[in-house]
């Protein structure tokens, strides 16, 4: 008898690099409802509008608390514990924070492909306190106390932990106390393309270098926009963020915001641009995979997943800290390596296909029938 099963998303209140995971395994299991803590199909632009979407008692709120769903923190781990899956063989989990967490049968098996153990409570969770009063900082920090027992005991549920990369994997065995495989994420979006085809010559912009990003503080982008104003050299930033507004008011002339584009925009900023400017500390980093894949270099900050996908002097150029400095630096090297080899480039970065996760999800599948 064929196996039912069921995916549960944290979120999907925009479509970033796990929404992109999820699309494919949504794609590999075509009939599979997706439980969710909350939705939105104008902000995750209509991406699932063709799947059965189950959220969470949270979606009943006002709009306006959706929209503004960190409010909503307490609540989380209660909420993704209601959801009902009495009914599913096998539960596979798509989670940055909470899906993990689900209640399932003894029966019921589940996977769970860990985008990140959860940033807020474990590595940043200093940065939430800093700045309030002692009252407030004090009641905060006794939130995310509890939320880090939650999160530990959650992640105790899944019969299977995937991590999305070796630095993930390391801080699954560090906060989780778990052993986790590896498959890297697909990245599709420049995998089907013929980047000559996008090279356009009557781009208004010309010799620039590139940043797609949130626009939040981990992000980094505020000091990419500083170091090149130093350099006098032209940048694009495609993204939006809470941060938006700060970083543009203290950019000036040769730094041009775009906002949110398409994915066929963004390519075509990709592969026209000189290179990808990469500055946070990412788990895995799909947008550096994705310019990679067009043939276009990438300068990184060296530390977690970037320094799993790209190649130092053959895909791109690593600075060691989050300072301007150092990107002003390593941009400098970048532009003494006069040329690059974007067909070498683009070859290395195909190793990260959809074709390949999707093979080594159903051989993990396989593996835990085996083991039943």
């Amino acid at each position: 008898m064929e196996k039912k099963v069921v995916i549960v998303h944290d979120f999907l209140m925009t479509f970033g690099g796990a929404e992109r995971v999820l699309r494919e395994l949504a794609d590999m299991f075509p009939e599979a409802p997706i439980y969710t803590l909350l939705y939105d199909e104008e902000l995750s632009g209509g991406r699932f509008s063709d799947r059965v979407i189950h959220s969470s008692i949270l979606q009943k709120l006002p709009r306006f608390f959706r929209r503004r769903y960190r409010w909503l923190l307490p609540f989380f781990g209660s909420a993704i514990e209601a959801f009902d899956l009495r009914d599913f063989d096998l539960v596979i989990s798509s989670s940055g924070a909470w899906s993990k967490g689900v209640v399932t049968k003894l029966r019921t098996k589940h996977i769970a492909y860990l985008h990140s153990p959860m940033r807020f409570v474990w590595d940043y969770n200093e940065r939430y306190t800093k700045g309030l009063g002692r009252g407030v900082a004090l009641c905060r920090r006794a939130l995310l106390s509890y939320i880090r027992v939650w999160d530990r005991m959650a992640a105790d549920r899944p019969d299977i932990l995937i991590a999305n990369s070796q630095y993930t994997k390391k801080r699954i065995n560090k906060y989780y106390r778990r052993r986790a495989q590896v498959i890297y994420p697909p990245v599709t979006l420049g995998e089907d393309i013929d980047p000559e085809a996008m090279r356009d010559a009557q781009l208004s912009e010309q010799g620039y270098f590139l940043v797609v990003s949130r626009l939040t503080e981990s992000k980094n982008v505020s000091l990419v926009v500083e170091a090149f104003q130093k350099l006098n050299l032209p940048l694009v930033i495609i993204g939006d963020g809470y941060d938006a507004r700060s970083i543009q008011k203290s950019s000036m002339n040769t730094v041009k915001f775009l906002g949110r584009r398409s994915d066929t925009e963004v390519l075509r900023y990709m592969v026209n641009a000189r290179a990808l400017i990469f500055p946070a500390e990412d788990d895995f980093g799909m947008v550096t995979v994705e310019a990679m894949q067009v043939g276009t270099p990438v300068i990184a900050l060296g530390k977690g997943g970037a320094l799993e996908t790209i190649e130092e002097g053959v895909s791109g150029i690593f600075f060691e800290e989050p300072v301007s400095v150092m990107v002003a630096d390593a941009v400098r090297r970048f532009l003494e390596k006069k040329t690059w080899d974007r067909k070498l480039i683009r070859e290395r970065a195909l190793r990260f296909s959809g074709k390949c996760f999707r093979d080594k999800i159903l051989g993990a599948i396989e593996e835990m029938n085996v083991q039943e």
